[in-house]
């Protein structure tokens, strides 16, 4: 199994009482830190404003990010999980991506999505349109970008996009372009659009949910006479790590002290069973089985986000030290 981790930007209130001034700081520090670590790659949200509810806390822009952090790390890949095909015209979005590969000598990725944070499109000014329009806005990006990054040019007269002779000079480094994460498990298009394009996809759910979406997966593959083993499937995993299970508790109900006064009780509790429920909630030996389990069922990458990362690497060094040794 491959290993991603998150660096806290603030989405998830996980920069809390951290100064502005001094959040970069921690957020670079952070990313060096997994430079020189066993992670494969860092990753940042696309998002504008806090989660689950929307607030005055700081969230950092991704792609600035990606552009700071290619600039301050050596080998570590980055990516955004995912980037919001709504937020930024693709043909503009493909020159920003080149620009971050060329910085980082070759590492950016590209997870992309439809986008669902209501709250956040119209407070922008972007309208909030239908799944099937984010979904078509989604498709026609990607082309969009496909054809900047294996072409040096683009051009679509689509029902979302139009361009006419994009240039984007120069392009990326990595041969064929920059690799797409195609997020989110929708079986009619999201799956269909992974299948001719991603790199990776990025779904979770149970393991029966995970194997319905592999196999849908695999028959668009199938359809487009492209192989399924070319698609490396990931999920993220919300990790909080402890030598024992009464350990582990108290560090939830820290994390969960942290955010409740931003986010109230009733969804305190709701992100409280979530991590209680995740992947990643216990001691090294439980982690190591469930990761284990689900690499049977075609887990290849797994992506971390540690919500104590800014605070304590108690939690993410364990994690280093006990379970990726184990998966890898």
């Amino acid at each position: 199994m491959r290993f991603g981790t998150f660096i806290p930007q603030g989405w998830r209130f996980d920069l809390v009482g951290i100064e502005p001034a001094d959040q970069w700081r921690v957020m670079s520090e952070l990313a060096q830190r997994a430079d020189e670590g066993p992670w494969e790659s860092l990753w940042v949200y696309d998002h504008f404003h806090t989660t689950p509810v929307p607030s005055e806390e700081a969230t950092h822009e991704a792609w600035t990010l990606m552009s700071a952090f290619a600039a301050v790390t050596d080998q570590i890949r980055l990516g955004q999980m995912c980037t919001c095909m709504g937020y930024r015209n693709p043909a503009y979005l493909a020159k920003v991506a080149a620009t971050v590969d060329l910085i980082s000598g070759g590492r950016a990725e590209m997870g992309i999505g439809g986008g669902w944070y209501e709250h956040e499109w119209r407070a922008y000014g972007y309208g909030f349109p239908g799944i099937p329009d984010r979904l078509g806005m989604l498709r026609e990006g990607v082309e969009i970008m496909h054809q900047a990054w294996t072409t040096g040019t683009a051009t679509l007269d689509g029902t979302h996009y139009q361009v006419d002779g994009a240039i984007v000079q120069p392009q990326p480094l990595q041969e064929g372009g920059i690799p797409f994460w195609i997020a989110g498990g929708g079986e009619k298009v999201t799956l269909k659009i992974a299948a001719k394009y991603a790199s990776y996809t990025n779904f979770a759910g149970s393991i029966e949910e995970f194997d319905h979406k592999s196999d849908v997966l695999r028959g668009h593959c199938e359809k487009l006479g492209r192989p399924f083993e070319e698609i490396t499937r990931s999920s993220n995993v919300n990790t909080i790590i402890a030598a024992t299970e009464a350990e582990a508790e108290e560090r939830l109900a820290q994390v969960i002290a942290r955010v409740a006064p931003h986010v109230g009780e009733e969804r305190a509790a709701a992100i409280e069973s979530d991590y209680r429920g995740s992947l990643g909630f216990g001691t090294p030996e439980q982690i190591v089985e469930r990761l284990a389990e689900r690499a049977e069922h075609g887990l290849g990458y797994a992506i971390h986000y540690f919500p104590e990362h800014a605070y304590d690497r108690s939690g993410i060094e364990l994690f280093e030290r006990e379970v990726i040794p184990a998966l890898i």
